[in-house]
């Protein structure tokens, strides 16, 4: 499955459990063995007499320390919220000196309220307050009601449509998803992500009207199975043992991520049966731990059980013979892809970066398409860069994604829905717009008679998931996207990515138009003779140059440093598009 470059999958049902009076140990260089008995106080040891960071910046060029004369025990550069002198900005992560009002890099004010209003809340401003002194502002917060509370009093979860004419949206979420976090630290899946989407969603007036929320549970142990080995779920059960526990140097459980895991998935699983039924015309899935990298027996890249895939079996089960998939994540699903590698019950169509297997989890080449009776039936989209933004998104959808989907003629569509190809994101590199997934949304929209369940996945900078999120509730609630302008034009990046999908699935989709595949050649011929091979890509400075080399969270905390060290206190870089 994973071509000869990509990075090793985590090894199966491997546990750390870390007491929160000790410090969790420096993560592992990706594909690492780590025993499952951790030493005593929660140190991990490796199995070579050198750390395998060492070896692996030592590979590539990279300086750990960036100062030959600096401390090299100093851990606190590896966690800088730990300064004193520093804060982490709310919207990015980015560390930040105390002198700092807004954030140097995406300039998100240090007090801005955008976990309680998402990309609605003012960029530069702190969060405002009452009029009248502290009395007010007490009077202020006992009035305030969360997102969960107004879902559950307002939006009470009926079994049918809430008005006959209008189309309805059943939304999952539940808080006690929030209590699954790295205690201490600043990992980029954090419970922040949901609270900014609810609150964005709260309020830009998308939680009245147009939606109704189903109640939460825990998805069953059968349930999982569908999807998961008996091993896996216990594995991941077994972390409500301890404080916090490591699968992989990225992947953490604390003692309440099994719980927020298994209500992720059994959120899912109702959504889908809810849409199968006709109890919902379609529905938005609010939930982490994400999943789509979460394969049978494999816990890996932030992902604990795969959500999609719960959802895809649950809509079987509620009736749907024919199960797509459309996965928008910046990274491919290695997951899903494995777990419906052989059934042709499922297509899983991916549009990812991919750069040859260089970037994270290095699955996901054009040529993989399926094995056994799923041959054809795995559809990987790959970019060979970063910076590809919505016209390349947009044309990809319209002349691969829609033509085999139509083709396949799905009963329900589950759409991995990632907004880490947003622009902005730390971790992406991409240039996705809301405008651009409200598009996509629209078209996945015109397949299955309308039965679409969007499954939350990645995304790290808040007003930038919270803005896109918005973006496509509005499309589920009936809202249409401005019209496609007709002059798109890919990028030779895109254009290129395109013409392998063709070579490749041309054999197995009719659909596929000829006519496209010729065009798609002739711009790249004229580009090549042009001179113009170089993609016209956005640069992207606002995500960790050494992210495509290796594991999620251990080089975004390498880039973390790095960031601060060529900081100057004075500096504002305004890359980031949110700005």
């Amino acid at each position: 499955m994973r071509s000869p470059r990509a990075t090793p999958s985590a090894p199966p049902i491997s546990l750390h459990p870390i007491h929160t009076a000790i410090p969790p140990p420096r993560p592992a260089a990706a594909g690492t063995e780590m025993d499952a008995n951790s030493p005593a106080e929660g140190e991990l040891e490796y199995a070579s007499g050198e750390h395998p960071l060492a070896a692996f910046l030592a590979m590539h060029g990279i300086d750990p320390s960036g100062d030959d004369d600096e401390d090299e025990s100093e851990d606190e550069e590896w966690q800088p919220h730990h300064h004193d002198d520093r804060w982490s900005c709310t919207n990015c992560t980015i560390p930040n000196p105390d002198e700092n009002v807004q954030c140097w890099k995406c300039n998100e004010h240090r007090d801005s309220g955008i976990l309680e209003r998402g990309f609605m809340a003012v960029l530069s401003e702190p969060a405002s307050e009452p009029a009248g002194g502290e009395e007010s502002v007490k009077s202020a917060r006992k009035e305030e009601t969360s997102s969960a509370e107004i879902l559950s009093k307002n939006l009470v979860f009926s079994g049918t449509f809430m008005s006959g004419e209008k189309r309805k949206t059943a939304l999952g979420f539940d808080e006690r998803m929030l209590l699954h976090e790295e205690t201490g630290k600043t990992h980029p899946e954090r419970p922040s992500r949901l609270r900014a989407i609810m609150g964005g969603l709260q309020a830009s007036g998308l939680l009245s009207g147009g939606c109704f929320s189903i109640p939460a549970r825990e998805a069953t142990q059968a349930e999982l199975e569908l999807v998961h080995t008996a091993e896996h779920v216990s594995a991941v059960q077994s972390t409500e043992e301890n404080s916090l526990t490591y699968f992989t140097p990225d992947t953490y459980a604390n003692k309440h991520s099994a719980l927020a895991a298994r209500l992720a998935a059994g959120i899912c699983v109702d959504l889908a049966s809810a849409i199968m039924t006709g109890k919902a015309h379609n529905g938005f899935a609010v939930i982490r731990p994400p999943g789509h990298h979460a394969e049978q027996e494999t816990v890996m890249g932030f992902c604990l059980h795969n959500n999609a895939a719960v959802a895809a079996r649950a809509a079987q089960l509620a009736g749907a013979k024919k199960v797509l998939i459309v996965d928008w994540d910046v990274h491919h699903g290695n997951g899903t892809q494995e777990i419906f590698e052989q059934d042709p019950t499922v297509l899983y169509i991916s549009v990812h970066r991919h750069e040859a297997g260089k970037f994270y989890p290095g699955t996901g080449s054009a040529d993989k398409v399926g094995s056994g009776l799923g041959e054809g039936f795995c559809v990987n989209i790959p970019w060979s860069c970063s910076g590809i933004g919505d016209k390349d998104y947009l044309l990809v959808f319209e002349h691969i994604v829609m033509p085999i989907a139509r083709q396949f003629e799905p009963d329900i569509t589950i759409i991995s829905a990632g907004f880490d190809a947003a622009r902005g994101d730390p971790l992406g590199g991409c240039d996705v717009t809301p405008d651009g997934y409200a598009q996509m949304t629209s078209m996945l929209s015109t397949l299955s008679g309308g039965r679409l369940l969007v499954v939350l996945e990645g995304g790290y900078n808040l007003r930038s998931i919270s803005a896109s999120a918005a973006a496509v509730m509005k499309v589920l609630q009936g809202s249409s996207p401005r019209p496609l302008p007709d002059d798109l034009q890919p990028s030779p990046a895109g254009a290129a990515a395109m013409l392998e999908v063709f070579m490749t699935h041309g054999r197995y989709w009719s659909q596929l138009q000829d006519a496209t595949f010729l065009k798609l050649g002739a711009l790249l011929d004229t580009w090549s003779k042009g001179g113009e091979r170089k993609s016209p890509k956005r640069r992207h400075t606002g995500g960790p140059v050494w992210w495509k080399w290796g594991r999620k969270r251990l080089l975004y905390d390498i880039w973390l440093r790095g960031q601060m060290k060529h900081h100057h206190p004075s500096r504002h870089d305004h890359s980031c598009a949110c700005c």
